[in-house]
């Protein structure tokens, strides 16, 4: 009985909790709205400010500055041109440029970015920059971060109604089905998921960076960039959260005609 109960309550959760993005159009899996996100991602972000070194009055920080109000501009003309003005009303936009040797930025849901300075040496200029922060942005457009939350739930769940399942099983054999299940899961779902965020980001980021009036085909010079910093040795891409970077290279090839063709429509900012 329990474990037909579990799987009922699986199923009613997949059923009930597909939620249309209004930047990409998809009906994705989305258990948190933006009101219970937002709060929570203000005052992480608000923590990680307070214990580490913003870097301000530089031209670097007024170059990441300058780059985000673009960002933000085309983030807001884009979704004023789908229809979806309203969508932006709660976003808290602040971009900072923090002292940190890591190769990183990022965005938190709500329009919070950081970028970290050990990132411009391979940024090199304000293309590069837009198509980082047009990525990162992206990712918060696209509330990438609220559906890895949810996944990760649903994993829990299948876990708990394949427990429920092997509950007659010996525990030898329950430990095999668990271990085969957080392996595929995570191998077989939760990586290629996440990918498929990635890929996501930098086809928003690709239009973004165009209507902000940058030049898309400059993301492919920035990604060529990081992908010698980083060599041929790393993660194999099926144990990666993130596409390879000749994958992602050569996706963003065949992206780039859209952003274009997109922004065109939108209007390119001056």
């Amino acid at each position: 009985m329990k474990k037909h109960l579990i799987l009922v309550i699986f199923t009613a959760v997949l059923v009930i909790s597909c939620a249309t993005n209004p930047v990409t159009g998809k009906k994705n899996l989305n258990f948190v709205s933006n009101s219970e996100l937002f709060p929570s991602s203000f005052q992480q972000y608000n923590t990680f400010i307070a214990q580490n070194k913003v870097i301000t009055g530089t031209a670097d920080a007024k170059r990441v500055e300058a780059v985000g109000m673009r960002i933000k501009a085309a983030a807001e003309k884009y979704l004023t041109f789908l229809g979806q003005s309203q969508y932006l009303k709660d976003y808290r936009w602040e971009y900072k440029l923090v002292e940190n040797k890591e190769v990183n930025a990022w965005c938190l849901p709500g329009g919070k970015i950081v970028v970290y300075s050990g990132i411009l040496p391979i940024t090199q200029n304000d293309a590069g920059l837009a198509t980082v922060m047009g990525h990162e942005v992206s990712h918060a457009l696209a509330n990438h971060g609220a559906q890895r939350m949810s996944a990760a739930q649903l994993q829990q769940i299948g876990g708990a109604a394949l427990d429920a399942a092997t509950s007659s099983k010996s525990e030898v054999t329950r430990q095999i089905f668990a271990q085969a299940y957080g392996v595929g899961s995570e191998v077989g779902v939760m990586l290629p998921f996440s990918r498929s965020n990635e890929t996501e980001a930098d086809k928003i980021g690709l239009t973004l960076m165009a209507i902000a009036g940058y030049n898309p085909d400059d993301a492919i010079s920035f990604w060529t960039r990081m992908s010698a910093k980083s060599g041929a040795a790393g993660t194999p891409e099926f144990m990666s959260t993130h596409p390879s970077d000749a994958t992602r290279i050569a996706n963003l090839k065949a992206l780039i005609p859209e952003a274009k063709a997109t922004a065109l429509k939108v209007g390119v900012l001056k």
